[in-house]
C-alpha cells in the first residue's frame, strides 16, 4: 500500500458535522496542516466526503 498525503486547504466552517468528524478522523482540523496515511477502500471514502476542502497527492 503506498501513502497519500493529505493537506486541508478550506476551512471546516459551514460544513456539516459528518464532515467535521471525517476532518478530525483523519486528523486534521486547521487550514494548512497535513498528514500522510496508507491509502485503503476505508481512506478513499472518507476523501470523497470531504473533496472540496483537501487537497490529495499521492
Amino acid at each position: 500500500m503506498s501513502g497519500v498525503k493529505i493537506k486541508q486547504i478550506r476551512s471546516a466552517n459551514g460544513t456539516n458535522p459528518n464532515q467535521k468528524a471525517t476532518l478530525r478522523a483523519l486528523g486534521l482540523g486547521g487550514i494548512g496542516k497535513a498528514v500522510e496515511r496508507k491509502d485503503s477502500p476505508q481512506l478513499q471514502g472518507q476523501l470523497k466526503v470531504v473533496s472540496h476542502l483537501v487537497e490529495v497527492k499521492s
